[in-house]
């Protein structure tokens, strides 16, 4: 539900020192244009938060469900700002601009951006753009865990097989004589496979 999804803006300080400063008239009322879609969209805006070096520590206090970089000029600095805040805890990220300078495209993606918006802002917009963004990260992160899987099963039938092999070895026990002694073990401590092996070679390299 819209009104679940917590959502971070980070964005610079709008407050406008030169009223004939048409540029940064544009980029505030812009600004304005998104956190009005916000709302009208029942997003919940919990924050609105500068890049700098504290950013990390408001996010873990907020934890947000979605970010919104808002940004135009200092859009590479605030991206490696957020980038670095969320590091550790992966969030949605979805990037509002009017720079029509795409050179920053591709570097945004790497980082995990899960939308780049530039320019054509209007508030009915911005359902779907975060709709598609967090059914693209929900995605990625589907396939992460997969990967991520699949590299500790190839990792585990590895390290069996060591331990296989130093059974075979020390017990004179025959390839499924050892994988069965292997198996027998972690049924009866209620450990993985994986995790008894690994525990076998950690012993056999400590005692030599």
């Amino acid at each position: 539900m819209n009104e679940a999804l917590r959502i971070v803006v980070v964005a610079p300080d709008l407050a406008i020192t030169d009223p004939d400063d048409e540029h940064a008239v544009q980029q505030a009322a812009r600004s304005r244009m998104l956190r009005i879609g916000l709302l009208e969209a029942n997003f919940n805006l919990v924050a609105t938060l500068p890049a700098d070096v504290f950013l990390a520590d408001r996010l873990a206090q907020l934890q947000p469900d979605l970010i919104i970089v808002d940004t135009e000029s200092e859009a590479r600095d605030a991206l490696e700002h957020v980038v670095l805040a969320t590091r550790d805890a992966r969030r949605p990220i979805v990037m509002f601009t009017n720079d029509d300078d795409t050179t920053h495209v591709k570097d945004a993606v790497a980082a995990g951006v899960c939308a780049y918006i530039v320019a054509g802002l209007a508030p009915q917009r911005i359902r779907p753009i975060l709709d598609v963004a967090m059914a693209r990260f929900a995605h990625e992160q589907a396939l992460r865990a997969e990967l991520a899987d699949a590299r500790t099963e190839l990792q585990d039938r590895k390290t069996i097989d060591r331990a296989k092999g130093l059974l075979m070895q020390r017990q004179g026990l025959s390839e499924q004589a050892a994988y069965e002694k292997l198996r027998k073990t972690a049924m009866d401590k209620g450990l993985k496979l994986g995790e008894v092996a690994r525990r076998m070679l950690d012993m056999a390299d400590l005692l030599g």
